[in-house]
């Protein structure tokens, strides 16, 4: 089976509560430890994982650099999912689809942050292009605060084809493009819906913006052109989420 090393409290500590990956062994500094470090060791023991002591100076050549927070884990690689899966998750919930598409966003950081404001905001699942987008690495999870541990993500083959089958399912399709007709807070994002988001240089490709039922746009003052992806994308997700908690 291969492995990877996930370094950094939240990514290890929510990998263990998530319980998606198979994680073999922790490493971890244990001088002057902190409370939080201590949660971590019972968590892991109560699931029979060893956590091995080790230096600051071991732990940084295990990982290549200094940002692990003093511990690392050896796990399985990261638990992709399909988009079966996370249709099946929001009929699960009783709950309208909520999905996030981002069409080749590179960035391992801003996939991070944006799967973080995902799971805060509800998403059933994320949906991604599977070349020219940031894989699910441990530099994505750690930017994530663990979240990635917890929400799903596919990657696709072909990303318009999947939105076909969003579609299908009954999904509407809600592009983020600054040239859009629309407001963000004037559109109905209430019902089943998939939200597009657009890399961090070209924005939506055109096969997929076409596949969009309708584009919208975040207002905003001032002479630069665009937000970057991962504030984009949280703009969009929680005007989402707030007119689905009006619906409640």
């Amino acid at each position: 089976m291969e492995s990877t090393l996930l370094w950094g409290y939240h990514p290890v500590y929510e990998a263990l509560r998530a319980g998606r990956r198979d994680i073999r062994a922790i490493h971890m500094v244990l001088e002057k430890i902190r409370p939080r470090g201590e949660e971590l060791i019972r968590l892991a023991r109560d699931t029979g994982i060893s956590v091995q002591g080790k230096s600051a100076q071991q732990v940084t050549a295990m990982v290549g650099h200094k940002r692990h927070q003093g511990v690392c884990a050896e796990a399985s690689t990261y638990p992709q999912s399909t988009l079966h899966e996370i249709l099946d998750l929001a009929q699960a919930g009783g709950r309208e689809p909520f999905v996030l598409v981002l069409d080749q966003v590179v960035d391992p950081q801003n996939l991070g942050a944006i799967a973080r404001t995902a799971f805060c905001a509800g998403i059933h699942g994320i949906l991604l292009p599977k070349h020219q987008s940031a894989p699910p690495s441990a530099a994505a999870s750690k930017a994530s605060a663990g979240a990635l541990e917890h929400i799903l993500v596919a990657y696709m083959t072909n990303l318009a084809d999947a939105l076909k089958r969003l579609k299908d399912a009954g999904v509407w399709l809600a592009g983020a493009d600054q040239d859009g007709p629309d407001s963000v807070f004037d559109a109905d994002l209430s019902g089943p819906l998939g939200i597009v988001v657009g890399g961090e240089e070209k924005g939506i490709r055109p096969l997929v913006k076409k596949q969009c039922d309708f584009l919208i746009h975040i207002p905003q003052t001032g002479p630069l052109g665009s937000l970057n992806a991962s504030t984009a994308a949280a703009v969009v997700m929680y005007e989402a989420f707030r007119q689905r908690c009006l619906q409640s």
